[in-house]
């Protein structure tokens, strides 16, 4: 079988794949308006793109940016309960930048960034975990849990799931953190017992702080630890963008490093591909970037001919 038979299940895919998202979404059927057989052939279509990930873990990392308000009626939520119930094992890894932004504020706490990085104090570091690990994380729980599906909300603290180290690289930073070590026996566990974790970004570091770690960083450190089938890194962009601003359906590792060799890739998409590259690496199958803001974005990625950039390696 040819790696783009492998890749995309048939060359219908691949060609569609050039699609915008936002163009692909608007031709979707309004279900309340569908008769009964065409939904029937619906979900009939998808069945060959259904069968790759039957028993696979899917990692979803939910940016802040393009998160809903976490009420029950959240199609987000909707969504990964119905990979839960199609047989597919997700993980959320959430972010929520715009949220401890809005919290900082209102406490009258300035931020300052570096490369785009948040400096954490002690008092920052406090309002960060209070709000992503209590505030953003319970809100989706509480909204996957509404829509009919078991979920549980971590931090990188409980069970040890993510031991952080400090971050060097770019100063100090405070309490600014990167992956050292995924505890994936953490997550096998609730595996096993059929619940999906939710993941806020915080780890704990072999002295006990307490450390602010990138929600890409560490949603790619999760997917290689558990060698996910897919890495889907939502985010609001529609993918990675030629230098014709048109959308490029698929890249392998060599050709989208390339790409940031010639520019082509640039700014805030350089980190994002790293981390997929990261991801790849490191055992993911595949990493996928895609605008979260697109109504069922999931599901038109991995059931229909795709709605991102799929990285994969090569």
């Amino acid at each position: 079988m040819s790696p783009r038979a492998r890749w995309r299940c048939n060359d219908r895919r691949d060609k569609l794949r050039h699609a915008s998202p936002h163009s692909r979404d608007s031709r979707m059927p309004n279900p309340t308006t569908t008769d009964p057989a065409s939904k029937a052939a619906v979900l009939a279509e998808a069945l060959p793109y259904l069968r790759p990930y039957a028993g696979q873990t899917v990692l979803v990392k939910y940016g802040g940016h393009a998160m809903g308000n976490g009420d029950n009626g959240d199609p987000f939520a909707r969504d990964i309960v119905l990979l839960k119930q199609v047989g597919i094992n997700p993980i959320v890894v959430h972010g929520g930048g715009p949220q401890i932004g809005q919290m900082l504020q209102r406490l009258g706490i300035k931020s300052n960034f570096v490369n785009g990085l948040r400096v954490t104090d002690r008092e920052t570091m406090e309002v960060v975990e209070m709000v992503l690990a209590g505030t953003v994380n319970k809100q989706l729980v509480a909204a996957i849990n509404a829509a009919g599906s078991s979920a549980v909300g971590l931090s990188g603290k409980d069970g040890g799931l993510i031991r952080a180290r400090k971050l060097t690289r770019n100063g100090d930073l405070g309490f600014v953190g990167e992956p050292e070590r995924i505890e994936v026996a953490v997550l096998t566990a609730l595996r096993q017992s059929d619940i999906i974790p939710v993941i806020a970004p915080v780890g704990i570091g072999a002295d006990g702080e307490t450390y602010n770690i990138n929600a890409d960083t560490v949603a790619g450190a999760i997917a290689a630890a558990v060698t996910a089938k897919r890495f889907l890194l939502l985010t609001v962009v529609p993918g990675v963008l030629d230098g014709e601003k048109r959308l490029i359906p698929e890249l392998t590792a060599a050709e989208a490093r390339r790409l940031i060799a010639d520019g082509t890739i640039s700014g805030g998409m350089i980190p994002k591909v790293e981390t997929c590259l990261e991801a790849i690496e490191g055992g993911a199958e595949g990493a996928v970037i895609l605008d979260g803001r697109v109504p069922h974005a999931i599901l038109l990625e991995l059931f229909t001919e795709g709605a991102g950039t799929l990285i994969r390696g090569g």
